[in-house]
């Protein structure tokens, strides 16, 4: 009797962890530029980095930003003024890693070219 409960035990724990596992890998991460940024509809604009598609994620209370100095809540006005500047440089926008489901951004690294300028 006591072997049948160790069992399943270990059986449901098994299951558990693999919904664990399973849920971490179904959230995609988007490499690419961002474009736009739509602070009433709390939406930003994505440029794949690869194929050049516009993807468009919404951003909700929980998503966080990744910064030097830990993880924030996603300041959307901030990092408009933010991609307005970069754009007036000339640039396309602002490089970033975004990790999202289901069109959910949920965390956003944006990288600002901190560092070495790669020799051209």
């Amino acid at each position: 009797m006591t072997k049948r409960r160790r069992f399943l035990l270990s059986l449901t724990v098994c299951f558990v962890a693999t919904g664990f596992v399973v849920a971490t890998v179904l959230a995609d991460e988007l490499i690419g530029v961002i474009t736009k940024v739509d602070v009433d509809a709390k939406k930003i604009t994505v440029v794949e980095k690869d194929s050049d598609k516009e993807v468009v994620l919404k951003i909700n209370d929980d998503t966080v930003q990744v910064t030097k100095k830990g993880e924030s809540k996603v300041d959307l006005e901030k990092l408009d003024t933010i991609l307005k500047k970069v754009q007036e440089k000339g640039k396309k926008g602002i490089n970033a890693t975004i990790t999202h489901e289901k069109g959910v951004a949920s965390k956003i690294q944006p990288k600002f070219g901190f560092g070495k300028k790669k020799a051209e």
